[in-house]
């Protein structure tokens, strides 16, 4: 096993507001093209582009607390640092953070570089009473990184993790790696390459996210099949908390009673901070082919998908696009579904795999390319075409956000997953609750849909919204569509999240979700890890 122990830290800032670094940003006349073609394809309402808010024009309320001599030299309380712990990467956020409002700061924020910081914070925390919410890339979208606790505290601080960001020892022969979990992707994936190992593990936040934050918020990532959530790459985890220090056993599998990793994978930082992981990896792909197939038929589009989902293939990439999907991100004209499909491997050639998905796509009216039916691609397939365009689009993605808000166009998004049973129902009821509710609230607007991630028993569905936005009223429309939709999603046996986490945004729905009894369970093991509910308090339960 090789041990590794060089520092890696991008010390580039990162924007307070918005997505990126603050020396990067989605220029003007890119969102002006962008609003162009929502103007002239969906009837949409610009307003002049707003401009984007200085770190001068902020004003943050007074630290409540700050920080005692024994942590002084790893905590910051200048205004950028508050203010870039303050807000996520929802719509809500974007649309505050142009309006200057950043109302729940953390009084400051803490830089571990050690885990004995990590355990002295949270020991003057659980001592004095202050909440702590751990912080990573900074990308959530469910208001699960923003400091907003009740007055029972004394403050609240923000625990950035950007430090412990090393893969500190590599197991070649088993494939896996001990890591620490502020590591951002792209830091991680360096690291990991010298090595010819790779999580493969791209979700759309991977230049923002980090792995202790993929492991606490349960995200998903590059597979569409198979290997999809970070539940199934973790070997085993050490977690501080406010009762002390918890290290589960590495093993490949494990069937001694309730598993301790489970407890903390999808706890969002209520109940300690994932420090290290050792995580399973990847061998570098060697063999990769890919398609776009175009349906004219969504529902055999979606029959296609199933049938690739219970084919034993496993698809690295099986995402299907609807027509206003498609549209959105320049992979079709809008006439058609498309079908991103791929395959990738470390061992051996996959014509046989590429040939076999490419004929069930045809049988279900799919329009399939002489090359995929031999089993080959075009150079390039998976970046260039349709599937090109989709992906481009796809990874600017969060870049774009901060332009919606800038010229008045409210766009968010929501998933879910369900049985394949469940779908048509399921479909048909959140697009027309949620179109409904766009119709009502906005004027004018669009529903779109495609699906992330498939499994033998059900797909991944994952709604876009796009629609004029009232100035100053965008909160309450989003508020109103997303009351609608989830509502939709619960009443036809969806989940209200698939992989978004649940934060503070989906409380409301995950109480419904979740049996009541499991409520109360949950409730005991955080009093016993975290008695004074110091961490991350109102996600998942309430604090008292």
């Amino acid at each position: 096993m090789n041990n590794m122990t060089e520092e890696h830290l991008d010390t580039r800032k990162r924007k307070f507001w918005g997505w990126g670094y603050a020396d990067t940003s989605v220029s003007d006349s890119e969102i002006l093209e962008i609003g162009g073609m929502l103007r002239d394809k969906f009837g949409l309402r610009l307003r002049e582009l707003a401009k984007a808010p200085d770190i001068s024009e902020i004003e943050l309320r007074e630290p409540r607390v700050h920080a005692p001599g024994s942590l002084a030299g790893i905590c910051e309380n200048d205004t950028w640092t508050r203010a870039e712990h303050t807000l996520g990467k929802n719509l809500g956020d974007f649309v505050r953070g142009l309006a200057r409002q950043f109302d729940n700061p953390p009084d400051f924020v803490a830089f571990p570089r050690t885990e004995h910081d990590v355990v002295s914070v949270l020991d003057w925390a659980h001592s004095n009473n202050v909440a702590v919410v751990p912080y990573g890339g900074g990308s959530s979208v469910a208001q699960g990184i923003e400091p907003i606790v009740s007055d029972d505290y004394r403050g609240a601080i923000s625990l950035d993790l950007r430090h412990l960001n090393r893969v500190l020892e590599i197991d070649r022969a088993s494939r896996s790696a001990l890591i620490q979990g502020g590591v951002l992707g792209p830091d991680m994936e360096n690291q990991l390459r010298p090595h010819g190992l790779s999580m493969r593990f791209f979700l759309q936040a991977f230049e923002f996210s980090s792995l202790g934050g993929w492991i606490a918020t349960r995200a998903a990532g590059h597979f569409a099949t198979g290997f999809t959530q970070i539940d199934d790459y973790v070997q085993a985890m050490r977690v501080v908390t406010p009762s002390g220090t918890l290290q589960t056993g590495r093993i490949p599998a494990d069937g001694a009673g309730v598993s301790p990793d489970r407890m903390f994978i999808g706890s969002e930082g209520t109940l300690g901070v994932i420090t290290e992981a050792w995580m399973r990896l990847q061998d570098k792909p060697t063999f990769k082919v890919a398609t776009s197939v175009p349906f004219s038929d969504f529902n055999k589009a979606v029959d296609a998908v199933r049938a690739l989902a219970q084919s034993g293939l496993a698809p690295a990439n099986c995402r299907l696009l609807d027509p206003t999907e498609s549209l959105l991100s320049g992979a079709s004209d809008g006439s058609d579904s498309i079908l991103v499909l791929a395959f990738e491997s470390a061992d051996h050639p996959l014509d046989t795999w590429m040939q076999r998905a490419a004929q069930i796509c045809a049988d279900h009216g799919g329009r399939v390319s002489a090359e995929a039916l031999q089993g080959r691609s075009a150079p390039e397939a998976g970046h260039s075409g349709a599937a090109g365009k989709w992906r481009n689009f796809f990874v600017r993605g969060p870049h774009y956000k901060e332009g919606y808000s800038r010229m008045g166009v409210l766009r968010e998004t929501f998933e879910t997953a369900c049985t394949w049973s469940a779908f048509p129902e399921l479909h048909a009821r959140v697009m027309q609750a949620t179109t409904e509710a766009v119709k009502r609230e906005c004027g004018d607007g669009v529903v779109a849909c495609r699906f992330t991630h498939v499994y033998p028993d059900g797909p991944a569905p994952y709604y876009t919204v796009v629609a004029s936005a009232k100035p100053g009223g965008e909160l309450e429309q989003w508020a109103a569509i997303k009351q609608a939709a989830s509502d939709a999603v619960l009443a036809t046996g969806g989940t209200i999240t698939h992989h978004h986490a649940v934060g503070r945004f989906h409380r409301p729905w995950y109480d419904r979700q979740r049996p009541e009894l499991f409520t109360s369970a949950l409730r005991a093991v955080k009093q016993t890890v975290d008695p004074n509910m110091v961490m991350n308090p109102g996600v998942l339960i309430d604090p008292k």
